[in-house]
């Protein structure tokens, strides 16, 4: 019998902690945070770990050299049964979508989990993999603005990719290391990029207020353009320390140093990008899910 235990690490169970925000992030953008969001929240988990399924079911041979500790080539998981993982949650991914959001959820949902398996099936190893990866988080984040107007969400939805993009390249040097330093110089003027860009203009989702409640509430707006300000800061100094490490020493421990701060701490800049919107409160109980993953990344790792 497969455990339970083992199955939470061939998904990487924690990291799913990264992908709730990029739904929500899209869902303010497009003024859509309604009834339906935690619903769509939760098909980009049951998406997002039927990708790591099938990610390991693909590499299954290169990670019995690689990585003889993951869970195929250890002999804990056997492969029928991680493609089984991956098919199955796939599935109901697309019927957690489908069913919450309707047809316009499931014209976004169908193109991510068909990108999520050509990059797992043929994209990983090639030029294009950090690209296509990019684009399943950007289909993520719109995804969850498909309640609303989801032209307002793109700016969100680049933003998630350019941070991905990033993270993917690096993930590619995890097993060799980065003895070319231009890879993560690259990647690291990227992530100082993001996160200038990240706070952007903040608005109100409920419309401007009157002149008479800006005086009155002077003290509050001001204090709401903070939040994606020190959301966005926060998210740049922990993943940018991580890749400064990298220059330093770029030896594969680093490296996967890096990518796991990438992963971990993409809350911050989801909530940034949901306080941009004028929901500053969700945008913060968001970024509140960086520290928990770090934590749970001691227990299994997200990489």
């Amino acid at each position: 019998m497969t455990r339970l235990a083992d199955l939470a690490e061939l998904v990487r169970a924690p990291a799913a902690l990264s992908v709730p925000g990029d739904v929500l992030a899209g869902a303010a953008a497009a003024g859509a945070l309604d009834r339906r969001t935690p619903a769509l929240a939760g098909a980009s988990v049951l998406l997002y770990w039927a990708g790591m399924a099938a990610n390991d079911w693909a590499d299954r041979r290169l990670d019995a050299v690689e990585r003889p500790e993951r869970p195929i080539p250890s002999g804990r998981v056997r492969p029928a049964v991680a493609l089984a993982v991956a098919g199955g949650l796939t599935a109901a991914g697309l019927a957690v979508a489908t069913a919450a959001g309707g047809r316009r959820a499931a014209a976004v949902a169908v193109p991510l989990a068909a990108t999520i398996w050509g990059y797992d099936l043929r994209a990983k190893n090639t030029a294009a993999g950090p690209a296509v990866m990019a684009a399943c988080r950007g289909l993520d984040v719109l995804l969850g603005a498909t309640g609303g107007r989801v032209a307002r969400a793109v700016p969100a939805a680049l933003t998630v990719a350019a941070h991905t993009w990033t993270v993917t390249a690096l993930s590619r040097r995890e097993v060799t290391g980065a003895a070319d330093r231009r890879l993560p110089g690259l990647t690291l003027a990227g992530t100082a990029l993001i996160a200038l860009a990240a706070p952007g203009r903040p608005t109100v989702l409920s419309g401007a207020p009157s002149s008479t409640e800006c005086v009155k509430r002077g003290p509050f707006l001001r204090l709401g353009a903070l939040v994606p300000v020190v959301l966005a800061a926060g998210y740049a100094v922990r993943y940018g320390r991580a890749q400064v490490g990298v220059l330093a020493d770029p030896s594969p421990a680093r490296v996967r140093a890096a990518v796991g701060a990438g992963i971990t701490g993409l809350p911050a800049l989801q909530g940034a990008l949901a306080a941009r919107a004028g929901a500053g409160l969700l945008g913060l109980a968001v970024a509140g899910a960086a520290p928990l993953g770090r934590r749970l990344a001691r227990l299994i790792s997200p990489t």
